[in-house]
Formats: structure tokens, sequence, C-alpha cells
């Protein structure tokens, strides 16, 4: 949540609505750490663009969408286990960007059979890795949740075609796809299905009748991320063209080295370039890391985030419909079927909202210095120069 004044500072100055400010993600670890503290250090604001429809049929058609028709059986029941708000969750978000979804998913027989060492060798053909494997279970790690759920299908209707009902749960860890699989025969019972989370709502897939799939192959859906530095020419004046190219290199690099990314279309010394990515988490991670880095270097981009390089293009060009005060530095992606967008405030705005979120004392004292110098100037005749006072509290703010 974003507090009262500080929505609507920012709803002021961008004519957009903020969803949050920073994050509330709390970091287990060294990587979630240094990404909170960018987060949080930056103020970095999520906009909500375009509201997403979350339901179970929103969620049921994505879930087709992005693990693919071909891949699902057209005879299963749909379960809603723990229904999503119709909203999004930031802190959901941000853990998917660091640490990227659910990609552990838990396998369960009735009882000891030899097709636990056929799941094996069709886990490792679709580049998984089995972590962990008995006689009647196993938890293996995928690519990504699609793949997990996709490679789970396919595994539990070979189950049925042999007469074996196998039970499995796609989760963060193993031991989050166990208990997934727990609440999942605790709400279901001991039917052959398999259990997941989509937008912090849970759900499940349940399939009465045997299925055997022609083949079962990953959804090629690609992820590009198309990033812009916005009024390069301004920059360039500033700081020289070499200055650029420094700055689109490193950029470039963490891109390849750091989030699997593959670039197209970039030259040394232009000021744009399009990525493709094996996941949207990936992408977007790699646009915030671009946007912040160029805040660094005294710049600003534009960057979205899309299925296809025209999408990705399009929704970096946004930036240019929106009527705010100035160009926002924005990485837009989709979520469901809404649009987002996460922005790195400028300098004055960030100053802005640390001291309406955590130096309130020092605002209600700028505030009264203001209004007791203005109250001076007035009583003397000299009001006209009560701008002073706006200017002088402005100094301190940002000085201290």
């Amino acid at each position: 949540m974003v507090n009262a004044l500080t929505k609507a500072i920012i709803k002021l100055t961008t004519k957009l609505d903020p969803i949050a400010v920073g994050t509330k993600f709390f970091p287990t670890n060294s990587l979630e750490t240094e990404y909170v503290e960018l987060f949080n250090s930056t103020q970095t604001i999520l906009f909500e663009l375009e509201k997403a429809e979350i339901n179970s049929d929103t969620i049921s058609q994505n879930l087709i969408r992005d693990v693919g028709a071909e891949n699902i059986p057209k005879d299963y029941t749909f379960y809603e286990l723990s229904p999503a708000e119709n909203r999004i969750e930031e802190y959901a978000l941000v853990s998917n960007i660091i640490m990227g979804s659910d990609r552990y998913f838990y396998i369960e027989l009735p009882h000891p059979s030899r097709l636990i060492d056929i799941f094996v060798k069709i886990i490792e053909n679709e580049n998984g890795e089995v972590v962990e494997k008995t006689a009647t279970e196993l938890i293996a790690k995928m690519l990504s949740k699609n793949d997990a759920i996709r490679v789970a299908i396919e595994l539990i209707g070979i189950g049925l075609s042999e007469g074996v009902q196998v039970i499995s749960a796609v989760g963060m860890t193993g031991a989050a796809s166990i208990e997934r699989a727990i609440h999942y025969t605790q709400n279901v019972g001991s039917f052959p299905g398999i259990a997941f989370t989509k937008l912090g709502g849970e759900y499940a897939l349940v399939f009465d009748s045997p299925f055997l799939l022609k083949e079962s192959k990953p959804v090629d859906l690609e992820n590009y991320l198309f990033i812009d530095l916005i009024d390069s020419t301004k920059f360039i004046d500033k700081n020289g063209r070499n200055q650029l190219v420094e700055l689109m290199n490193g950029i470039k690099n963490f891109i390849e080295s750091e989030c699997e990314g593959e670039l197209e279309g970039y030259r040394e010394g232009g000021d744009d370039f399009i990525a493709r990515f094996p996941s949207k988490d990936l992408a977007i991670r790699a646009g915030l890391d671009a946007a912040w880095f160029a805040l660094h270097n005294g710049a600003k981009i534009r960057a979205g985030v899309g299925r296809s390089r025209r999408e990705a293009g399009e929704r970096a060009q946004l930036v240019d419909s929106l009527k705010s005060t100035a160009p926002l530095s924005l990485v837009v992606f989709e979520i469901a079927n809404g649009l987002y967008a996460y922005n790195i405030p400028s300098e004055f705005t960030r100053t802005l909202i640390n001291l309406i979120e955590n130096e309130k004392a020092k605002l209600i004292g700028v505030f009264a210095f203001v209004f007791i110098f203005t109250f001076l100037m007035s009583i003397l005749g000299l009001g006209m120069f009560s701008f002073v006072g706006v200017l002088l509290a402005l100094v301190y703010a940002f000085i201290t």
C-alpha cells in the first residue's frame, strides 16, 4: 500500500495510479537483500496502467496459454483451492523477479512402481534435475513453472495409462511443493492431478480418465525486452559519446552475463537494443537493473517487455503517450490481462517520498518554517519574497 499523501503527489506529477513504493518483500539471502535495498533506496514505484481482471476464468485461460493447449488433455476439472485476490501483490511480483517463479515439482505414487525410474528419465530429457528420489516419491527442478506443470501432466497421463494414480504439486522449493501436495489431497482427495499457484491463488487440475498426450513440448513463448535511452542527444551533449557507449555496454554485459539474455540489433554507440530471454521474470529483472544502472549514470531509459519484438517496442513507447510532467523512466510489462510498469523516480521525487514516508517530523518542520516565514514576510510588507522560504526549505530538505 502507498501512503495517501505519497500517492497524491505521485498521481499529481505522473497522472498514473501507484500500487507500491519500494517493496515489503522480506529478504532471506544476500541476493534478495541486494535487490530489496535497490527497490527501497531508489523508491521504485509500481504503477497499474491497465488493471488485470483476476478470477478463476482468467487464471484458467492464462494457464492454457502459458502451458500450451496441446499439452493439456481435454478432459480435466479445474479446482480453485484458494482464490487469488483481484489485485497484484507487489511482494509476490518482486519474489518472482528476483528468484524466478515456482519451478520445483513433487511427484507421489500410491505404492512402489517401476514408473519412478521412467519418470526420472523423462525429467532429465526435459532438461530437468531430479533432486530427491525414493520408490514412491521424487522432487525435481525444472527451468520454469510452466515446464514443471507441463511435465507433471505428462507423467500423470503415463501413470493413468498404467493404472497408477499420480499426485503432483509445484512450488518455489521442494518443501513447498510437498506442502502443496498435502493441501491438494486434503481438499480434493487422492485423485490424480497437479496443484500450483497463480497470482497469489492456489489451483489444481484433476484428471478423471486416462489420457496420453501425443508429444509434450514446451510452448514457444518468446520474451523480449526493448530498451531505449531517453533523450540520448542531451545525454551526449552533457557527458560525451564515450559515456553513452560505456553506459550501453554496461547494460549489455549485465543482460548477457546475469540475465541469460541474447541481444539483437545492437551497434556500439547506439542508444537502443532488443534482447531475448528464457522467461518473462528475467526480462523484467533485466529492465529494472538497466533502469537502476542508467539512473546511477545520470540517464533514463524506457523499456518494454513483450512476447514479440514489436510488442516490447510498443510498450516501451507508451512512455511518450503519458501525460506526466516529465518523461518517466519506465519498465512496462504484462501481468495476466493487465499492464503494469516499474518507475525509477527522479531525485526530487525520491526526496519528497522519503520525507513523507520516513521523516514526517522533518516534513512538518519544513511546512512550519515556510508558514512562519511567509507570515513574517507579510507582516513586514515583503510578501512578494515569500517564495524564498520555499526555496530555503527545499534546499534544507535536499542537503539533509
